[in-house]
């Protein structure tokens, strides 16, 4: 069996970008660690959610502890950086967050628990971060640098189906019936370059079986995901539909493209 460690930036980013994979390997009898690169203090909340005494800080760590255990995550850590907020925000100016942090001491402190997890997978973002916001660019960064430090290590990249997002896009079941709404959606998908080209990608992982769980762990980031948001209130063929595959790109792997590989610890390439 192997471990696997998901290093992602802000508490629900695991949740939704590869929850159904993690909880797929535990199943499968793999190790599964959980990395958050940052406490996720700049997400928006209701004031209901945050107990007297604690911080969104606090909140959002009690969710990741509630997220993880459905997820089957066997090891929880936080990397101990500031949430750099949106692009653009002055948050992203604090010296404490993790977007102004040293990449290299960031990376080592990652090193530390893949050696001390003797890992053999690391999954990190695109170098777009997925959206271009500044901590998922960072986790990209560091998660290379670190895999350099250790060595010998698989690293698949999280990323988004640049085809399959334009289809949604334009859809108006997805995105509403509002022409004019539409064309501004896909003025800024096509600025944005968001996810990667069919062509590039490696590995699909169909999470359609466990769509259910990964829906209840988004569920536990109830200060960021209510009982009426999106997430929550699409029907399960819809749910399935946009999440029931999680999808990556296996660094210095050849071919890309399809036929995907349909799992993460299977670890030949041909390039």
């Amino acid at each position: 069996m192997a471990t696997a460690v998901f290093f992602h930036a802000h508490p629900d980013d695991e949740a939704i970008a590869t929850g159904g994979t993690m909880v797929l390997a535990a199943r499968n009898g793999h190790r599964v660690v959980l990395v958050c690169a940052t406490d996720g203090a700049v997400g928006e909340a209701d004031p209901s959610h945050i107990p007297d005494g604690s911080t969104l800080a606090d909140v959002r760590r009690y969710e990741t502890e509630k997220a993880a255990a459905v997820l089957g995550v066997h090891r929880l850590e936080f990397l101990g950086y500031r949430d750099s907020g949106m692009r653009g925000e002055s948050t992203n100016d604090d010296p404490r967050c993790f977007w102004q942090a040293d990449v290299n001491e960031a990376a080592e402190r990652l090193a530390a628990i893949l050696r001390q997890e003797q890992a053999d997978v690391l999954t990190i973002y695109d170098s777009i971060g997925g959206y271009h916001h500044p901590d998922h660019v960072q986790v990209h960064r560091v998660g290379l640098q670190a895999a350099t430090l250790v060595g010998e290590l698989e690293v698949f990249e999280s990323t988004m189906h640049r085809e399959r997002m334009a289809v949604m896009v334009d859809d108006p079941e997805w995105a509403g019936d509002d022409e004019e709404v539409r064309e501004q959606q896909r003025r800024e998908f096509a600025d944005l370059e968001l996810g990667t080209p069919a062509a590039a990608i490696t590995h699909a992982i169909d999470v359609s079986s466990v769509a259910t769980t990964k829906r209840q762990a988004m569920a536990a980031h109830r200060s960021q995901i209510g009982e009426d948001s999106f997430f929550l209130t699409i029907t399960e063929e819809k749910f399935v539909a946009a999440f029931g595959t999680e999808w990556y790109v296996h660094r210095g792997d050849s071919p890309k493209g399809e036929p995907y590989r349909d799992t993460l610890f299977e670890f030949g390439t041909d390039g």
